[in-house]
């Protein structure tokens, strides 16, 4: 039902009463009844009308202000009478005879017509409050009963779901996942006649980014059926109960439309593991918990009503909905590799128009560990940067210089003083020359001097292939990579600068998971030590944030730190050993801001283990850049 209609008719009935029933009011200027006498007297008044005592009239000619610094008469006035001269028939016999037109016949409104009025605004409000309360779906906004506890899920009709398997690049394990999942909804018989059960629940777990609601909606597409969209926090409100009667009403909307799909994003909002964490559970999300436990539980093997949920945590999901008969299928959605990353690529670009000179399998290769939502924001990012400078197509450099703004993050106003920018370019350069040095080392991408994001200086790494693993010597040699800025500021200004506060940082975290989580240190063992690092309000149990001894805990720090100083003096004797090559380097940074890899073999010739040249006591790897 709809009250505009009749809001709309209220709201002329109340115009017309007003017009109708209007009293004097106010109208014109204030004046008092001496100087309306005043200038009655002077034949100033043209017209006057009596509402009882009340008095309106318009002047003859507008008089001057009673006070020299009163306000600024107006055409029309009103006055007051004093008591008991309204009622005098000889005050309006001499009125009479000054002004040419006197109306004393004119009536106040009745309390009836007054009772009218009132009762016809109250009207107006309270249907005004119901309408706005029935607009309101948020049970915090003070919605009606029928909302309070009403779905708020998204229906998406299959005409409305344009999206298909051909919209998502990539994801070709998952697709064929999900594949049954459409034939089952498109067909449900073919499986029911052999007996087959199709699963109940999909769970899609993976980074952010990678494209979980996107296949969701391609699966929906993809069938042509309806889609049922909700959020895992929609559930939560500070009410107890209101999430498990949400759910009751979704999965009974559900079942009233079925064949369907129910996706449920961020799903570990509500779907927390129950009775962990700090302080205990909430209860009201474990009441909505328990209310979708039950509802997947009551399906019929003859409904076919699919729930598909998203989440990048599944280590916080309770076991009960991970278990068969729940949530039955798990399927990992991981960041795309070179091909899927092109693919991805060609997709995002389709409405780009791009220059001759772009390569998406050259971009591709060189965004390593980007996902899918990364690479179309590099996309966009490269269009708006040639928009801004009216370009007709989207170059190659736009896409460099989009990618060095999303790795590096924005340009930076700073200006250095001249010993700042030396010190920067000397621990840069620093990095620069381990990453050349060490074979074990990423490729130098660029290195550059200009303060960007919070950085003053940046050595960027590109991987030269996909990597799932690092063995222990690659490890030691990013560890002096690492180290090796500070190495050169030892060397050059025989101190150390606070610049590079984020190598320590970067280097104590990968020294500590090479001693306590990978058994790399001899004098630790094989032997895996959790530190903590799991948050107890993110579902964990606080009392397992610590199960070795403290004197094991003395053995872990002196061994990350033997590793670091290790790592340290190892950088260290290699830029004294190469100290020429890092003089070019910084001189090369401070005239030219920025080098890339051609100008790096120009300075330092190739790179080691290119030609056989390989130092002896070097070995390192890990962080794609590092940051003074």
């Amino acid at each position: 039902m709809s009250f505009a209609p009749w809001l709309l008719m209220l709201g002329l009935v109340a115009i017309a009463v007003i017009y109708l029933f209007r009293g004097p009011g106010n109208t014109g200027t204030r004046v008092s009844y001496s100087f309306f006498e005043e200038q009655v007297d002077k034949g100033n008044v043209k017209s006057v009308k009596a509402y009882g005592e009340n008095v309106t009239g318009v002047w003859n000619k507008i008089p001057p202000p009673p006070t020299p610094n009163g306000d600024k008469l107006t055409e029309e006035f009103n006055t007051i009478l004093p008591e008991g001269v309204a009622k005098d028939r000889s005050f309006w016999d001499d009125l009479r005879k000054k002004v040419h037109d006197v109306d004393n016949a004119a009536r106040e409104p009745s309390y009836a017509q007054q009772t009218l009025f009132w009762l016809v605004g109250s009207v107006i409000l309270v249907f005004f409050l119901i309408y706005m309360m029935r607009r309101n779906s948020d049970p915090l906004g003070g919605g009606m009963m029928g909302n309070f506890i009403r779905s708020q899920a998204k229906r998406f009709q299959p005409s409305e779901q344009r999206t298909t398997f051909e919209d998502v690049a990539a994801l070709e394990q998952a697709k064929i996942e999900l594949q049954e999942i459409v034939e089952f909804l498109k067909n449900p018989g073919k499986f029911e006649r052999l007996g087959a059960q199709i699963p109940k629940g999909v769970l899609l777990m993976g980074p952010p980014g990678t494209g979980k609601t996107l296949l969701a909606r391609a699966v929906a597409g993809e069938a042509g059926v309806p889609f049922f969209s909700i959020n895992g926090s929609e559930f939560i409100q500070m009410f107890v109960g209101v999430g498990a009667s949400r759910v009751r009403d979704l999965f009974r909307t559900a079942k009233e439309n079925a064949p369907c799909i129910l996706f449920v994003d961020e799903i570990d909002a509500v779907g927390r593991e129950r009775g962990a964490g700090f302080g205990g559970g909430h209860d009201e999300r474990e009441q909505t918990l328990n209310q979708i436990l039950s509802e997947m539980d009551g399906f019929q093997q003859t409904e076919a009503v699919i729930v598909l949920a998203a989440t990048n945590r599944p280590d916080v999901l309770d076991p009960a909905l991970l278990r068969p008969g729940r949530f039955d299928r798990h399927v990992t959605i991981d960041r795309p590799t070179r091909e899927g990353r092109a693919a991805i690529l060609k997709v995002h670009c389709r409405k780009v128009p791009l220059s001759d000179d772009v390569n998406l399998d050259t971009i591709s290769s060189s965004t390593i560990g980007f996902s899918g939502a990364d690479l179309r924001n590099l996309v966009n990012e490269a269009a708006l940067i040639a928009a801004r400078v009216s370009k007709n197509a989207v170059e190659m450099e736009d896409f460099e210089h989009a990618r060095d703004k999303i790795l590096l993050g924005p340009l930076r106003e700073d200006i250095l003083n001249d010993e700042e920018k030396e010190i920067t370019a000397y621990h840069e350069a620093g990095h620069a020359l381990l990453a050349w040095l060490l074979p074990d080392v990423d490729l130098i991408h660029k290195v550059t001097i200009i303060p960007r994001g919070r950085s003053l200086g940046v050595t960027q790494l590109v991987p030269d292939e996909e990597r799932y693993n690092a063995g222990e010597k690659r490890l030691h040699s990013q560890l002096a990579f690492i180290l090796g800025g500070r190495a050169a500021e030892r060397l050059i200004c025989e101190e150390y600068s606070a610049g590079a506060e984020d190598d320590l940082r970067q280097a104590t975290q990968l020294a500590r998971r090479m001693v306590a989580h990978w058994g790399m240190s001899e004098v630790i063992g094989p032997v895996a030590f959790r530190q903590g690092e799991e948050h107890p309000f993110l579902g964990k149990e606080i009392h397992e944030q610590r199960k070795f001894s403290e004197e094991t805990a003395h053995v872990i720090d002196r061994e990350v730190q033997r590793f670091l100083t290790s790592a340290q003096e190892r950088a260290f004797n290699l830029v004294s050993e190469h100290r020429d090559d890092l003089e070019r380097l910084a001189r090369a940074l401070l005239e030219n801001e920025s080098l890339g890899q051609t100008e790096l073999k120009k300075i330092l010739g190739e790179r080691a283990g290119k030609n056989g040249e390989k130092p002896s006591d070097l070995n390192l790897p890990y962080p794609s850049s590092v940051t003074p």
